[in-house]
């Protein structure tokens, strides 16, 4: 198929390299015009414009859109429908509040426009793996677009198949799925978002534990100088508190075992907040999510070794950098 990409970041570009590999056309937008030649150097086709993007595009026009959410999301989406016509598609990959995607369907609507909202999963990793997908919005406008998502995706893989899955239908297996309405792949990619905070905050005061086992206050006989690294990689072999977040921890104490290379100022993208929000709304309660959440706003204020931690594991899935560190490379 051909698909238009606005946005080529650390997200963007690789999606835009996945889409090459498995054969589709994509037509490249970005601020940069420095970041559109480089992709049009691999095969994309770029553009000059917004406008000149739209009419590289064949009717009917399918744009994916990953820039930052927010207020770059909603220009850019609002720029797309002011140009595109009756039967094409926006498609929003970013973190976008949900409530802003029901919204902005509604609008698009009123045009004749078809919005999705997929709630992506993958991080700089994703080219190589793959991203895990949620979608929300039409159904028949997200069937139409199945080659694209199925190719972004991971595929089955070596993953062991869940016993009894063989008598379901549908994608899941494939690493993407259609969640429902307008709204809804955004929704579950929130709560994704704020249960990710709870597993890395429980790991991250697991290792601070580890970390002050030998402190001199404690009993001699009870003080024990452990190899972080060497734990988190035997926890990774058989384990059942395995998983993807703890290979890239086990990674991190590998190749720096103190984090000294980290403050320990943790930024929230905004997901976690969202789902305590929705929590509120729901009247369902969220200690550990909740707790997770504030111990990110703590750590702005004080940093402890599970603030470091924590640094680590967002830049070795995301690629998220420390404000300090910009500074300090700026």
């Amino acid at each position: 198929m051909q698909l238009g990409m606005v946005g080529l970041g650390r997200m963007g570009s690789n999606m835009t390299r996945r889409l090459m590999r498995g054969g589709h056309q994509v037509i490249v937008s970005d601020l940069s015009a420095d970041a559109v030649k480089q992709l049009a150097s691999e095969g994309a086709v770029g553009s000059a414009s917004l406008e000149d993007f739209i009419s590289k595009l064949k009717p009917p026009r399918a744009a994916w859109v990953m820039v930052p959410a927010g207020g770059p999301t909603e220009q850019t989406v609002l720029a797309l429908a002011q140009h595109m016509q009756h039967g094409d598609t926006i498609i929003d990959g970013g973190n976008s509040y949900y409530k802003d995607d029901v919204r902005r369907a509604r609008l698009c609507k009123d045009k004749g426009i078809h919005y999705i909202d997929v709630g992506t999963s993958g991080g700089v990793w994703g080219l190589e793996r793959g991203y895990c997908m949620m979608i929300g919005g039409p159904k028949e406008t997200v069937q139409r677009l199945d080659s694209i998502f199925k190719t972004l995706a991971p595929g089955r893989g070596e993953i062991p198949r869940t016993p009894g899955r063989e008598r379901l239908n549908g994608t899941a297996e494939d690493g993407y799925i259609h969640c429902g309405p307008s709204g809804a792949g955004h929704f579950v990619k929130m709560v994704h978002n704020g249960i990710e905070y709870g597993i890395m905050q429980a790991y991250a005061e697991g290792f601070d534990i580890f970390r002050n086992a030998s402190k001199k206050d404690l009993p001699e006989d009870m003080r024990y100088d452990l190899n972080l690294a060497d734990i988190a990689e035997v926890w990774r072999r058989g384990s059942v508190v395995s998983s993807w977040l703890l290979d890239l921890t086990a990674m991190a104490l590998t190749e720096n075992p103190t984090l000294s290379e980290y403050t320990g100022f943790v930024q929230d993208s905004g997901e976690g907040r969202w789902t305590i929000q929705a929590a509120i709304e729901e009247a369902v309660p969220v200690g550990v999510l909740s707790g997770a959440l504030y111990a990110r706003f703590r750590s702005r204020q004080e940093h402890t070794f599970a603030d470091k931690m924590l640094s680590a594991m967002r830049q070795k899935f995301g690629g998220h950098v420390e404000p300090s560190i910009v500074a300090k490379t700026a």
